[in-house]
């Protein structure tokens, strides 16, 4: 009996968050701001696009911000009723978050059983940049499980790095992962990312010329448009360093350090990293650390760090690191208005958690893979 109770506890877990989260989902009002964005989008792209940059949608009069190839995947979206759609973006969400455990425990080397899978799933939808993507109706899960899927094929794969490079070509932080692939010496691999990302490109021009101009040549470089950088919402460096200094432009005390943290960062994942899981990994929060805005619901890579974790052996950190994505505490300050800017210096942590953490994660590989390079030195000598 017991046995059998072990047996069926996972699917039960799964089944009683699944239906926490809809019944949260429903019974509250839920914007999912973010699929009305790529709703309007697909409905400009149907347009001719010379309104894809000109228009501002939701309460909060939010803008695209993709190229014109991610307005073109958004087309089937402007067919769909807005309840549908809802649905939809939930729903498809919810099972994005199942393959992207999968993806993490093959890239980690875990063995992903149907019962692991639900009751890992079953506690991955609460990690705050997970319930944030499905809340807003983000497409944060399924470009990152595209990214895992490809480079979690086998070496010599046809077309491997293609669907790093689509991936690229929605959502441009992907791009990171190409130069990771050329460093890595995985020249083949980075030729195909770089021919997938060249072909958006080329293919939202041919459909969409205007609004391929107007993004290549002016949008691209207004990061005012995708939000205020200071604010807790983002969790990138240039946000805990505008926050702790106090300032909305933080100019070269933000520049500097991103240079360095990029260089830093793909240095780890390039010369350091002992696996390749571990490689992928640094590289992905490198580039959430310098990109100019990284959303706390772009930190749904917490999952691939959470499963490396555990299949190190890491038990405690890997619940320690659950908690802090769990806790939301940037969330509990108080920051209407620009109350985010006048934290005390002790409030600091709680307003730029994902931030340190991932600084912390680039300086510990870098002095494990130090120690362990000493250890085989004084072993070989």
């Amino acid at each position: 009996m017991i046995q059998r109770a072990r047996c069926v506890a996972p699917y039960f877990l799964l089944a009683a968050s699944v239906a926490t989260l809809l019944t949260l989902t429903t019974t509250r009002p839920t914007p999912m701001a973010d699929a009305l964005v790529y709703r309007a989008e697909g409905a400009a792209a149907v347009a001719g696009g010379q309104d894809l940059y000109g228009f501002a949608v939701t309460e909060w009069q939010l803008p695209a911000t993709y190229p014109p190839f991610a307005a073109l995947l958004f087309v089937p979206t402007a067919w769909l009723p807005v309840p549908a759609l809802k649905a939809v973006f939930l729903l498809g969400n919810i099972a994005l978050t199942a393959l992207l455990v999968h993806l993490s425990c093959r890239l980690a080397g875990l063995r992903s059983t149907r019962a692991a899978v639900c009751a890992a799933t079953a506690l991955a939808l609460w990690l705050e940049p997970v319930f944030q993507t499905v809340l807003f109706g983000q497409i944060n899960l399924a470009l990152t499980c595209l990214i895992l899927w490809d480079l979690g094929r086998r070496p010599g794969a046809r077309g491997k790095g293609v669907a790093l490079g689509v991936a690229a070509g929605i959502k441009l932080t992907p791009a990171v992962f190409i130069a990771y692939l050329f460093l890595t010496g995985r020249r083949r691999e980075a030729a195909y990312a770089t021919a997938g990302l060249t072909g958006t490109v080329a293919l939202g021009a041919l459909v969409l010329p205007y609004a391929s101009v107007e993004f290549w040549t002016r949008r691209l470089y207004e990061t005012s448009r995708v939000g205020k950088a200071w604010i807790v919402d983002n969790q990138s460096l240039q946000g805990l360093v505008a926050r702790a200094l106090h300032t909305t432009e933080p100019g070269l005390f933000w520049a500097v350090p991103a240079a360095l943290v990029a260089t830093a960062g793909l240095h780890a994942a390039v010369r350091l990293a002992r696996t390749p899981a571990h490689g992928i990994t640094l590289t992905a929060f490198t580039a959430l650390l310098v990109s100019p805005i990284s959303w706390s619901h772009h930190w749904v890579w917490c999952v691939p760090l959470l499963a490396l974790l555990w299949a190190g052996g890491h038990r405690r950190t890997a619940w320690a690191v659950a908690a802090l994505f769990t806790a939301r505490s940037m969330w509990l300050l108080p920051h209407q208005g620009d109350l985010d800017l006048r934290f005390p210096w002790w409030q600091q942590p709680l307003a730029s958690p994902y931030s340190l953490l991932g600084l912390a994660v680039l300086v510990a590989w870098a002095q494990l893979s130090a120690s362990r390079s000493s250890a085989s030195t004084i072993r070989y000598a």
